[in-house]
């Protein structure tokens, strides 16, 4: 056996981890003589259909770890597409046809095993997949949002769902672990669900492939001295998940439209005119994915500009919220598919098109336009005073390591909490970390009638080069706007 570019291979095996960075997240294909299974599959299913097609292999069974929070999966079209069943472990209960395993069941794909493990405490029906190649040597552990990289899944997700606290979720989830995962080899691969960047954890490691026994060693929720330490370390710093994850969870739960379906009225061309119309007749959000420098330099009013190129599903998820809101997209030509493709993977189905032409189409016909103001870190060096106000729309944690001295902070996750709080009355300057979220920021405070601000460019990044700000460590402000 050898692992080669997150590629798990043997004689009879093949394992292919397939990771989407901007999610953070793993899907795993696996093939053994000519059947083949995939876990924790994303949306959108071609990918997969194209691997299936080329192996020449059928497709036998479509495993999923859980109720995923963060993503829409695709087991239900790709279902649909292959005829093959969708596995899920003990008490999980959707609400279309499924294999409901037993713990330990046995799953054979080729030569190969697949084994259930039980390991509740993420979510209630949480299991992680054993595999066991052709010499009946365990070989790999799928473990879904149960083990991350340097970290193990938040266990306050399915807390509605149940009448459980998050501390009796943790402490289930101490249970699985050390019932079910420690007592594994060290030598077991260890292919998680998510790496860093998602959500459902913490503290996740860069890496997204790992040993069992190299996270025994430095897995700071696998080194503590027993459960009560476990769930304290555990339930520290964790933050509020974003609000879609609830809506994510019943699509995934209760199922979802076709994308082939979403896909088709999305890719809508709208014109102009008629763009204008459905905005006002319908209430949809204006959802610009063209990045911050062209953004900010002409913008329909009210739209909101979350660029393509960055965390953008995520961000859509955690701003707009509400799956079910219709959106009309202004993107860069050429990028349409990929938009309403990665708004589909967090359950953003409501696209009701896009403007043809883009931007400069609006803007040939003359129609009102918008701009952020935007200066460099070099203008906003010869601009700031001691009196200067500055938001830092930074996570707390990134404003904790270093900022400007006396700058608020005020992360962009909450905004739709703190917008309200603003005096317009008064400048302020704005900034992130590169700009990418300064912008999408400048754009709701403009949707809310504040302007009397100014961006800046390349964010604290930027800022830091220029060498002429105080620079603070964390202090807890007194104060507030």
């Amino acid at each position: 056996m050898y692992i080669e570019n997150n590629k798990t291979v043997t004689e009879e095996m093949k394992v292919e981890q397939i990771y989407t960075g901007c999610l953070a997240q793993g899907a795993y294909y696996i093939v053994s003589e000519n059947e083949a299974a995939i876990i924790d599959p994303l949306r959108e299913v071609k990918p997969y259909l194209d691997r299936l097609e080329k192996d020449n292999v059928t497709l036998k069974y479509i495993f999923e770890t859980h109720f995923h929070a963060d993503f829409v999966s695709g087991h239900l079209d790709l279902s649909k597409k292959t005829g093959a069943p969708i596995v899920y472990g003990p008490t999980a209960q959707p609400e279309f046809e499924a294999i409901i395993a037993e713990d330990n069941q046995i799953f054979e794909i080729g030569k190969v095993k697949i084994k259930t493990l039980h390991t509740p405490g993420h979510t209630m029906e949480s299991t992680t997949y054993l595999l066991i190649d052709e010499n009946g040597v365990e070989t790999a552990i799928f473990t879904g949002d149960t083990l991350f990289l340097g970290d193990v899944g938040r266990p306050d997700l399915a807390q509605k769902a149940t009448n459980l606290t998050q501390e009796d979720l943790a402490g289930i989830l101490y249970d699985s672990l050390h019932t079910k995962i420690m007592p594994l080899d060290d030598s077991i691969t260890v292919y998680p669900a998510h790496g860093a960047g998602s959500a459902c954890g913490k503290n996740m490691q860069k890496e997204t492939v790992d040993i069992l026994g190299n996270q025994k060693r430095t897995n700071y929720a696998l080194n503590q001295p027993d459960k009560e330490s476990f769930i304290k370390e555990v339930l520290d710093g964790l933050t509020a998940p974003p609000k879609y994850f609830g809506m994510n969870v019943a699509m995934n739960k209760s199922g979802y439209e076709s994308l082939d379906n979403v896909m088709n009225k999305g890719l809508t061309q709208i014109s102009v005119e008629d763009f204008e119309a459905y905005a006002e007749e319908t209430g949809a959000l204006i959802l610009d994915t063209r990045s911050a420098a062209e953004f900010h330099k002409g913008f329909i009013p009210n739209s909101v500009n979350i660029g393509l190129k960055g965390d953008f599903a995520p961000w859509v998820g955690t701003l707009i919220v509400d799956v079910k809101h219709p959106l009309l997209l202004v993107v860069d030509e050429g990028t349409e598919e990929e938009a309403i493709t990665r708004l589909s993977r967090v359950g953003f189905d409501h696209v009701l098109g896009y403007l043809k032409g883009g931007f400069e189409a609006w803007k040939n016909a003359n129609k009102e336009i918008d701009e952020v103001k935007r200066i460099s870190p070099a203008e906003f060096a010869e601009q700031f005073t001691e009196n200067s106000k500055v938001i830092d729309v930074r996570k707390l944690t990134e404003y904790s390591a270093e900022h400007i001295d006396n700058a608020y902070n005020k992360p962009l996750d909450t905004i739709s909490d703190w917008v309200k709080s603003i005096d317009d009355s008064e400048h302020f300057f704005l900034h992130c970390a590169g700009g990418y979220r300064s912008m999408i920021a400048a754009s709701i405070l403009n949707s809310h009638g504040i302007r009397n601000f100014t961006e800046i460019e390349g964010g604290f990044n930027g800022i830091k080069k220029t060498e002429k700000f105080p620079i603070s460590d964390f202090v807890c402000q007194s104060k507030t706007l």
